[in-house]
């Protein structure tokens, strides 16, 4: 199976989401990731949304989101084709004789400590889902309490002018 990015615009009223959803769930196409907020202007909303399956059923995901009266546009990102991003915040062990190690690995991913105290930090990081998941390789030996991971958001590469 294949993973899909797909961002919709759609319009902000209750019952989107559950529609668009339901579409996804009615053709058995897993959504591994999802998120909404609203964009610049506050009538319209982006979901973006990643999630797994073939070719021929993408395609005919993306005709029917076409068709639902909320949806606006929708956007099928292939690779290259956005910049990709998720935020996590992790709450981990430490102790004296490792910060040091540990604020190093955090400085390496550009991670920001948020809150500390006497045992454990909660770090944000941002970055592909790939450094995400080297970052948390890294700092499992240290104990990880607790990861909370936004999921994917997606925005069309700016293409370069000649």
């Amino acid at each position: 199976m294949t993973s899909h990015t797909i961002s919709i615009l759609v319009e902000n009223h209750s019952g989107a989401l559950s529609r668009i959803a339901g579409l996804f769930s009615s053709r058995g196409y897993n959504i591994t990731s999802l998120n909404v907020a609203e964009t610049e202007d506050p009538s319209v909303s982006r979901m973006t949304l990643v999630a797994e399956g073939d070719e021929d059923i993408l395609e005919q995901i993306v005709k029917q989101l076409n068709r639902l009266i909320d949806v606006i546009k929708v956007y099928e990102f292939s690779n290259g084709s956005s910049v990709n991003r998720e935020l996590v915040l992790l709450r981990i062990y430490f102790s004296k004789s490792n910060r040091l190690e540990l604020v190093t690995l955090i400085n390496m991913y550009n991670g920001k400590i948020v809150s500390a105290n006497t045992s454990t930090i909660i770090v944000e990081i941002s970055g592909t889902s790939s450094e995400l998941n080297d970052f948390i390789a890294l700092v499992r030996p240290f104990g990880i309490k607790e990861v909370v991971r936004s999921g994917k958001l997606a925005i069309a590469q700016v293409k370069s002018k000649h």
